[in-house]
C-alpha cells in the first residue's frame, strides 16, 4: 500500500480510482466492510482502490473535550489498512485550514483534483466540509456534477445486534471484553510500545516482566489479566499480561502494561513490542501476602497457556521492530 501525506503527496495519475473516506478508527468490520466493496468496484472496472482518511479525530480538533480516546495510533491504523488490500491510503493533516473547507471545495480538491474518482464509498451518515455541513445528498449531487457515483453501505450488525462502530469496542475494551472485540474489530485488540525499566517486583517473584512505557500506542483495556501475545521483532510468544496499577503495591503508574512471555526470558529493554489481548482471566485483585500473589500468578500462567494452546499464534502481520 503506498500512503501520501496531504493532498501535495499524491502524485498525478492516481486515478481513476474508487474512494472511501472516514475516520477508519480500528479499521473494524464494518470499515473493512466498506473497503472490500470498493476493491471489488476497484476490481471490476481496473481502477485504484483509495483510502481517505486523517491524521486525528476530528473532534481532536473541533471539540477536544468531547473526543474519545483513539483505538490505535495513525501508525497502526495505516498498517492496518495496508491489510486490507487497497492501492492506497490519501492521509490529510486534520488542522484548521482543512476545517475551514466547504463541502463542495473538499470534493473538488480531495475526490475530483486529486484522486480523480470515479466512484465514492461512504456510511449513511457520511459528514464532510467546514461545520459538516456536506452529507450523502450533496455528494450524490456533487458525484453528477463531476463525473462520480455514489455508492452508500449498509452497516455491518452481528446476527442483527447494533451496527460494529468505534464506539462499541471502546466500551468492551473498557469491559475486558477483549474476545468481543476481536470479533467485532477483526484483528485482536493491540497496544505497542518501547519495553522500559520497571521496579523489577516480577523478576523478584520469579516471573520477569516486560513494562510498556505509558506512552504506548492503541487502546488498553480494563484492569486485569489477560492472555494473550508479545511480539518482538517479528516473532510473536505466548504471554500472560497484566493491566492496572498493581494494587498490591505502591507506587505503580495507573493503566501499567506488563506481559510475562511464557517458558523463555528475553531482553527486551529498549525494544519496541506490541502485545495482543486475546481474553481476560481476571480483574485486579490486592493481596495480602506475597505468597497468595505469587500462587494466583502461577494459576493466571497457567490458564493463559491452556487459552493459548487453542488459539495457534497467526502470523504477524507487521514487523514490530522500529
Amino acid at each position: 500500500m503506498k500512503t501520501f501525506k496531504g493532498l501535495a503527496g499524491v502524485p498525478s495519475g492516481i486515478g481513476p480510482s474508487v474512494v472511501t473516506i472516514g475516520k477508519f478508527d480500528g479499521v473494524h468490520q464494518g470499515h473493512r466492510a466498506v473497503i472490500a466493496q470498493a476493491r471489488r468496484i476497484a476490481d471490476e472496472r481496473d481502477l485504484a482502490a483509495v483510502v481517505v482518511t486523517f491524521d486525528r479525530n476530528p473532534l481532536a480538533l473541533l471539540a477536544p473535550d468531547k473526543c474519545p480516546d483513539s483505538l490505535v495510533s495513525v501508525r497502526q491504523k495505516l498498517e492496518l489498512l495496508a491489510t486490507t488490500g487497497v492501492d492506497a491510503t490519501l492521509l490529510l493533516p486534520f488542522d484548521r485550514a482543512l476545517a475551514s473547507v466547504p463541502a463542495t471545495e473538499f470534493v473538488e480538491r480531495v475526490l475530483v483534483d486529486a484522486l480523480d474518482a470515479n466512484a465514492v464509498l461512504v456510511g449513511s451518515d457520511f459528514r464532510y466540509g467546514a461545520r459538516g455541513a456536506g452529507d450523502v445528498p450533496l455528494l450524490i449531487e456533487l458525484g453528477a456534477k463531476f463525473g462520480f457515483t455514489v455508492d452508500v453501505i449498509d452497516d455491518v450488525r452481528p446476527e442483527g445486534e447494533r451496527r460494529v462502530s468505534s464506539t462499541w469496542i471502546r466500551e468492551l475494551l473498557a469491559e475486558g471484553d477483549v474476545r468481543r472485540a476481536t470479533e467485532l474489530l477483526g484483528h485482536t485488540p493491540t497496544v505497542s510500545g518501547i519495553v522500559v525499566h520497571g521496579a523489577a517486583r516480577g523478576r523478584e517473584l520469579g516471573f520477569p516482566t516486560a513494562n510498556l512505557s505509558p506512552e504506548s500506542e492503541g487502546l488498553i483495556p480494563a484492569d486485569g489479566v489477560y492472555a494473550g501475545w508479545l511480539t518482538d521483532a517479528g516473532t510473536r510468544y505466548p504471554a500472560a499480561i497484566s493491566v492496572g496499577d498493581n494494587p498490591t503495591f505502591e507506587g505503580v503508574p495507573k493503566k501499567q502494561v506488563e506481559a510475562y512471555v511464557l517458558d523463555r526470558e528475553l531482553d527486551l529493554y529498549d525494544h519496541v513490542v506490541d502485545v495482543e489481548f486475546v481474553e481476560r482471566i481476571r480483574g485486579m485483585v490486592a493481596f495480602t501476602s506475597i505468597e497468595a500473589l505469587i500462587e494466583t500468578i502461577r494459576d493466571d500462567v497457567e490458564r493463559s497457556r491452556g487459552i493459548l494452546a487453542g488459539a495457534a499464534a497467526p502470523e504477524p502481520q507487521r514487523d514490530s521492530k522500529r
